[in-house]
């Protein structure tokens, strides 16, 4: 089983139901081909930096998951024919993006913070 990140840009057209669905379709997936969802981070409608399909802005979500090598290419096979997925990125995390993501979800400090000025 491999680490891997996936993110997701949404048609900004979709309803609040309509968006929850999608992700739970791509959620599914990956539970059934034997992997497991590590985080989920729906970010919202964003700002795009250039249009796509006309469209300026996009409903962003980035899931952390594990699964088999061999489910990527079925995952993009469905990102890929789903209409409402403007964009899909899917990265593989090595050990040090792992460990860096656990600690970002549980709330320790990485380093890589901004000091805020009082």
């Amino acid at each position: 089983m491999n680490n891997y990140e996936l993110m997701v840009i949404f048609t900004p057209v979709l309803s609040e139901d309509e968006f929850k669905a999608a992700q739970k379709k791509f959620t599914a997936m990956v539970t059934e081909a034997g992997g497991s969802i590590v985080h989920e981070n729906p970010w919202g409608l964003k700002s795009l930096a250039y249009p796509i399909q006309k469209k300026t802005t996009g409903l962003y979500w980035v899931m952390e998951y594990t699964a088999p090598s061999d489910f990527n290419e079925k995952l993009k096979i469905q990102l890929l024919r789903d209409e409402s997925v403007l964009r899909h990125l899917c990265t593989k995390l090595d050990k040090y993006a792992v460990e860096y993501n656990a600690k970002k979800a549980s709330g320790v400090k990485t380093g890589t913070e901004k000091a805020v000025e009082a």
